[in-house]
């Protein structure tokens, strides 16, 4: 393809008047791919709670340096750098667009909305940056899938934030089932998580100070447009037009690690499971049983019990089956097993992984010099390293966008079965075609009609 250069001027000016925002590769701006010794340039997008962390943790990791931070609200943009980055001097933006055009980037880190990530990650890709993509990483099965082939055809280097593939314990456990220490595995626990609720319309409330004329439609990205409610800003990721139940014990919350480390510990990063059974109506309840008890040493994870408490919406057991047979039993509460991972069952004994801290029976699984042990370092910071790292060498991220993908669409799986409601019912799955074979309801609920002017790149 033939290109012309043209300054950045004419490019904000027709980007500016498009009716689809106009892109333009790094390259033809004359930034290249940094070298191995050379500092990552990044821009930080979507500035709220998980935001802070992320850029708290770049600041430790001197191969990173955000070069600018971006939120359509604009008062976030002074939070963080009050709050995290007052000697940072980040150029703040209100429009990524821009931000890419003006700033020398490698790299997006896109921590927005669920709803918002696909739109802006697949749009950055376009434009030649590199992308760490927040989890879930998709609002919908297809969509995921948009992006998996949008990262592909530009060659871009992908970081989905399931952390966990980054932690060696985490890593050094998935392995041991995977090469039989517990012999082939007969079925894998995991927690019955708590999905979305739909929007009930609520009259609207003031729009808070402080954000641009057009902030609000911005937000609402690809979703229907609604009238301002602090509930839709601020707790976004309870409701199914914007999340798949992103809260604490929620199915793209803590299910999208949960069923992450199924995926790794099984061995199936790209592929999925070939049937899906609802083995009860849906009903709100709260997510465990809290009863006064002391939890065992085998109980990986106590820590979080704690926090699932009071979490209360819709649940529904499920079980899936893998084409070898294996089955996903997914039945836990949240006062009751690794909330953050799983339980793998097998022919020889069974280990249990959760964030960091591994369990198994008979214990000596765990005996192997080899263990690496707890770590030392914060949680993200060897994930981001790995993406920094594999920018600057082309390596395939230990959280590539098609396994955050095949994680993904467990979660979203589990929430169509129940919305379809077929209980007892097996919904045969292809995971090739990533369609229901069997299911017209689930089939159209794989994709959503998005806004005009919110479309993803052809």
């Amino acid at each position: 393809m033939r290109t012309h250069r043209v300054t950045r001027r004419e490019l904000l000016k027709t980007a500016a008047v498009a009716a689809v925002p106009l892109f333009v590769p790094a390259s033809v701006l004359g930034r290249q791919g940094p070298g191995p010794n050379e500092t990552v340039q990044v821009g930080l997008i979507g500035l709220g709670g998980r935001s802070r962390d992320i850029a708290r943790e770049c600041l430790g990791i001197p191969q990173v340096r955000i070069a600018a931070v971006c939120d359509c609200f604009a008062p976030r943009i002074d939070d963080i750098r009050r709050e995290v980055g007052k000697d940072q001097n980040w150029k703040g933006y209100t429009d990524f667009r821009e931000m890419i055009q003006q700033e020398k980037l490698d790299g997006v880190m896109v921590e927005t909305t669920t709803h918002a990530r696909a739109w802006i990650a697949c749009h950055a890709m376009a434009a030649g940056l590199h992308a760490y993509i927040e989890k879930p990483m998709c609002l919908t099965i297809a969509e995921g899938r948009a992006m998996v082939n949008c990262a592909r055809k530009y060659g871009r280097v992908t970081q989905v934030g399931t952390q966990q593939r980054s932690i060696p314990l985490n890593n050094w456990a998935s392995d041991l089932v995977k090469n039989g220490a517990i012999g082939k595995v007969k079925f894998v626990s995991a927690p019955n998580f708590v999905g979305p609720v739909h929007w009930e319309p609520k009259p609207a409330q003031p729009m808070p100070e402080g954000g641009g004329k057009d902030w609000w439609e911005v937000w609402t990205n690809q979703a229907e447009l609604r009238p301002y409610h602090a509930d839709l800003q601020y707790g976004w990721n309870a409701w199914w037009d914007y999340d798949g139940g992103g809260r604490c014990f929620g199915v793209t919350g803590w299910g999208a690690h949960s069923y992450d480390q199924i995926q790794r510990g099984l061995g199936t990063d790209e592929t999925g499971p070939v049937e899906i059974v609802l083995e009860e109506a849906p009903s709100n309840q709260d997510c465990g049983k809290f009863d006064p008890r002391k939890p065992t040493d085998d109980e990986t994870g106590a820590q979080y019990y704690g926090m699932a408490k009071n979490v209360v919406g819709p649940r529904a057991k499920v079980r899936m089956k893998y084409a070898d047979g294996v089955e996903l039993r997914l039945h836990l509460d949240g006062d009751r097993g690794p909330g953050l991972g799983c339980i793998f069952v097998g022919e020889k004994g069974k280990i249990e992984i959760n964030r960091d801290k591994i369990a198994a029976n008979p214990k000596e699984l765990l005996a192997s010099p080899d263990n690496p042990g707890p770590m030392n370092v914060p949680e993200n910071r060897p994930h981001i390293l790995n993406w920094i790292e594999c920018i600057k060498n082309g390596g395939r991220c230990t959280a590539d966008i098609e396994y955050g993908q095949r994680s993904s669409t467990l979660c979203y799986l589990v929430n169509i079965a129940r919305e379809v409601g077929r209980v007892g019912e097996p919904l045969h799955w292809n995971p090739e075609a990533e369609r229901f074979t069997n299911c017209d309801e689930g089939n159209q609920l794989l994709d959503r009609p998005r806004r005009k002017g919110y479309e993803l790149p052809a």
